[in-house]
């Protein structure tokens, strides 16, 4: 028998007691939406057919709490990819989030000096700390990365031809190119060099050309190897200041303190950055706020002031300007980084990239053991964690984690739909849960989450 000319209405469904009860809390509208999804789902064979009046209830229950879920969820990551962009980044610092709460729920001084009563400049807000532990001369901060590269050929070289080596017209994530966000920019693309080699001359010749700018972009996402050559940082900003001529240097990662002692190498910090630019004229270095620094998504402009206050009148720079979140965790962060030994262990991403590997051990074990007591297949297996979001990209982090037993597909689609979603990775036919990008803090809610949707 077709079910279908059994289906309820949806008035039908919507007099039923428990979802009458249901009701009392929403908008009328919204139960209608939901008894109709319920509703659409059976007769479009996507579900089996609720056996009794409780069930179609508690479906519709379900449908309304789908209909109330935030549009972010917050999940647990467990893939061994610190900087996963996917799942969010770098999660912020404990002094952060109170930072963005504070601000939030009341009005704050983002534009407004408390000394003389009059209007302030809300880019005083980070500069001052910028200066500090960079070396910069003077700092902007806008919505990201992609848009502070993009603020800075508009203001600097609008109209212009820029050279850049083609072994640096990198992908920077989301399909978006960098001679896409040239273009965008209003100026035009002079490649020199080759892929693979590209000489100081090269860019000598570009300029004697008519190129009015260099751009160096940093390959933090990738690794060019063998026979190679490329002109550093420090030579290009010699010749632009012989030249007269701006350099704009996408350094992307925001690295604030060095990991080399970590293991981790080949990543300048952003004061080497300014070091081997210092003596330069015009420069600005964009960075990335939400990545190696660890703070929110953010596009960090540092330079000379004459360039810097070219990008502040810029008219785009309103298009791309930071609200008082940004700020408010940007500015949290940066405080941290004064003390150095205070940053490695509050901000996450610093501790979680350098948590010694033998903690991790230990830590698996302990969420095997509680796994193991609820009848779950578990073990402790070796992995790798990896940075993400394109830095040290050839870099693999001694890891540990968790190997599930079962249908690794199986257990990964569980997971991810736990109350707290756990995504993991799958290796080998086997579900694995990598701590090193689980918060310390988090494991005992990880095995709570894994022993809800397996046990």
């Amino acid at each position: 028998m077709d079910v279908r000319r059994n289906l309820p209405s949806v008035t039908a469904l919507l007099e039923l007691e428990a979802v009458q009860s249901l009701a009392l809390g929403q908008r009328h509208a919204i139960m209608v939406e939901a008894a109709r999804r319920v509703i659409g789902e059976v007769r479009d064979g996507c579900a089996l057919p609720p056996r009794d009046a409780a069930e179609w209830s508690s479906r519709v229950a379900e449908a309304v709490a789908d209909r109330n879920a935030p549009a972010l969820r917050r999940v647990l990551n467990a893939t061994g990819v610190v900087l996963h962009t996917n799942l969010g980044r770098a999660p912020l610092a404990s002094a952060a989030v109170a930072a963005m709460r504070d601000v939030a729920e009341d009005y704050c001084d983002i534009e407004y000096d408390l000394v003389t009563g009059l209007r302030g400049s809300r880019d005083d807000h980070c500069v001052t700390m910028l200066r500090e532990l960079t070396g910069a001369a003077d700092a902007l901060v806008v919505n990201n990365c992609a848009a502070a590269l993009t603020l800075a050929l508009r203001a600097l070289a609008f109209g212009s031809s820029v050279a850049i080596s083609r072994g640096e017209l990198v992908e920077i994530g989301g399909s978006f190119r960098v001679p896409e966000v040239m273009q965008v920019a209003g100026v035009r693309l002079a490649e020199v060099g080759t892929t693979n080699r590209t000489h100081l001359y090269d860019y000598e010749r570009a300029l004697d050309a008519g190129a009015a700018a260099i751009v160096k972009v940093h390959r933090s996402n990738f690794r060019i190897e063998g026979f190679t050559a490329d002109a550093s940082l420090k030579e290009l900003a010699e010749l632009c200041d012989a030249r007269g001529v701006p350099l704009i240097h996408d350094f992307g990662s925001g690295l604030m303190l060095s990991l080399e002692p970590y293991g981790l190498h080949g990543e300048p910090t952003a004061r080497d950055i300014m070091r081997d630019v210092a003596r330069a004229g015009a420069t600005v270095t964009v960075m990335s706020g939400d990545k190696l620094l660890g703070g929110p998504q953010a596009g960090i402009m540092l330079g000379d002031n004459r360039s810097i206050a070219a990008l502040r009148r810029d008219p785009f720079a309103r298009a791309v300007r930071v609200d008082k979140l940004t700020i408010a965790a940007l500015s949290a962060t940066l405080q941290l980084y004064r003390d150095p030994d205070q940053a490695k262990l509050a901000v996450p991403i610093l501790r979680m990239l350098i948590t010694p590997a033998d903690q991790l051990h230990e830590r698996a074990g302990a969420v095997a053991d509680r796994l193991r007591e609820a009848g779950i297949i578990a073990a402790i297996t070796t992995c790798d964690g990896a940075v993400g979001a394109g830095a040290f990209p050839t870099t693999r982090i001694p890891s540990f984690g968790v190997a599930l037993g079962g249908d690794a597909t199986d257990s990964a689609s569980c997971l991810r739909a736990a109350a707290v979603p756990v995504i993991g990775r799958i290796s080998n036919g086997a579900s694995i849960l990598n701590l090193r990008s689980v918060p310390e803090r988090d494991d005992d809610l990880l095995g709570d989450m894994i022993v809800a949707a397996l046990a």
